[in-house]
């Protein structure tokens, strides 16, 4: 019984100290009510089911990477969009589109190959969804819109 007293008194002891060790992406998640990490000793992350060490880098640079917003991307879109338009008429064929949309999955995914079928599907189905007006072209517009959609 005087082992779990201990036990206890020791663990009141130390929460402030693992509280602050704790990084900011941890806090946030604990405070968001979610599944919470918790650090270990040593500083690394550990899931509170198994107590199996994480690697708490991918949850920082998530915390990171923020969304681009809405202004951000109509300024890359009016950046890039002139490249990708390759006859100057101001609006993006489906295949003017689906080289920008490649291009950018394979940023992304360098495992990304253009003429595979599961990429022209991608591809196809995002051009339908781009495609507000339904006039089979796509304006600057247009394509902010789809991009800022997520």
């Amino acid at each position: 019984m005087l082992k779990y007293a201990m036990l206890a008194g020791a663990a009141l002891i130390a929460a402030p100290v693992l509280a602050q060790m704790a990084t900011p992406s941890s806090q946030a998640s604990a405070a968001g009510g979610g599944v919470a990490a918790q650090t270990s000793q040593s500083g690394a992350m550990t899931t509170p089911q198994s107590g199996a060490p994480t690697d708490p880098v991918p949850m920082q640079s998530a915390a990171r990477e923020q969304p681009a917003t809405g202004s951000q991307v109509a300024q890359v879109v009016d950046s890039e969009f002139p490249t990708y338009d390759k006859n100057g008429d101001g609006k993006l064929s489906a295949a003017e589109f689906g080289g920008w949309m490649v291009a950018l999955k394979t940023k992304t995914d360098p495992a990304t190959k253009p003429d595979a079928p599961e990429t022209k599907e991608w591809v196809s189905a995002a051009f339908a969804q781009a495609d507000a007006d339904k006039n089979k072209s796509l304006t600057k517009a247009e394509v902010t819109g789809f991009l800022t959609q997520g």
